[in-house]
């Protein structure tokens, strides 16, 4: 159906003619060059996404029924387990029916609405992050006034700010995207709509359209790192400070969960941001399969780190199963 990668990377302008942005569908090609082990390689990835999924809703569900765990860290727990069960669950299903069963096929508004929730949800996980930082400053830098700073209003402000801001700066981009000709042809190669992947499609000048992505993402994730490594350092600090060893260790300790999740989330963004940018000589499926694992492995290692490190979550965890007789 398909056929070989290697035709649809230097089309010919006659045989494809240029497509409008009424072009009725794009055709992901998977992983270009892995054709014949992605039945395999769909395994691994299917796996990763059940995870993913049912760790959130464990995650959900534990910090809705546990009143012990309505507190401010939790809940904002709870809005990035919501955003990378989107988050995920945006790719993968389209992915594995292509692995599975040759579905290559996605419309135009299909395929710039799965880029607009790419882009989105992935600056919103960012902002949780810094917002979960943000409430471990208070706790251990200001303890006295942690509950009033962070009320349950004061919360939802932020999540909804957070959720606001994450809509609002990607929201031009399917527009930007329709208002571009496509010409050439219509393969994308790739297991999604990565924006790169589609904008290599056009025709003319979109050089202002990657200004505009680039700027925005790189802007809002470093503004979001910064903020969290200055708490960080503020709260490392702190703990220094504190009368005995013992009690900044113990300080230090909340944190751990969410520094490890912090560490997964920029180190896989940053590796997939420069081989994109940068690695012009990585081979396509390298690119693809990082890209991939980018969404995937953050949103699958979320709910597992916390379940191990948060001691509540742990415990409740394990009350569930011991009552269910497990």
């Amino acid at each position: 159906m398909v056929g070989d990668f290697n035709k649809y990377l230097n089309p010919s302008l006659d045989k494809f003619p240029t497509l409008h942005i009424s072009a009725p569908v794009f055709i992901l090609l998977g992983i270009p060059g892995l054709e014949d082990v992605q039945c395999w390689i769909s395994i691994p990835f299917c796996c990763m996404y059940i995870i993913a999924f049912f760790g959130n809703i464990v995650i959900l569900l534990i910090i809705r029924s546990e009143k012990s765990l309505h507190e401010p860290m939790f809940f904002f727990l709870s809005m990035l387990s919501i955003t990378d069960m989107v988050l995920s669950s945006s790719t993968l299903p389209k992915m594995l029916g292509i692995f599975w069963f040759n579905l290559r096929e996605i419309c135009f508004e299909a395929c710039l609405t799965q880029m607009f929730i790419i882009h989105s949800f992935t600056a919103m996980e960012s902002g949780f992050f810094l917002a979960m930082a943000f409430d471990r400053f208070v706790a251990i830098c200001n303890p006295l006034r942690h509950s009033f700073i962070l009320c349950r209003k004061n919360v939802l402000v932020v999540g909804i700010s957070v959720v606001f801001r994450g809509l609002v700066f990607f929201f031009p981009h399917p527009f930007i995207v329709r208002s571009l000709i496509f010409c050439q042809n219509n393969i994308i190669p790739h297991t999604y709509c990565e924006f790169m992947a589609v904008i290599k499609l056009t025709c003319g000048d979109s050089s202002m359209t990657k200004s505009y992505s680039l700027t925005v993402a790189s802007l809002m994730g470093v503004f979001d790192l910064l903020l969290t490594i200055t708490s960080y350092a503020f709260i490392l600090h702190t703990a220094l400070k504190l009368p005995t060893k013992q009690a900044g260790l113990k300080a230090l300790s909340t944190c751990t969960s969410h520094i490890l999740v912090i560490l997964v989330f920029y180190t896989t963004a940053t590796f997939t941001f420069v081989t994109h940018r940068f690695g012009h000589n990585i081979q396509p499926q390298i690119h693809i399969s990082i890209a991939n694992i980018y969404l995937l492995v953050p949103p699958m290692l979320n709910p597992l780190i916390y379940g191990v490190r948060t001691k509540k979550i742990r415990q409740r965890i394990v009350h569930v199963f011991y009552s269910a007789g497990v």
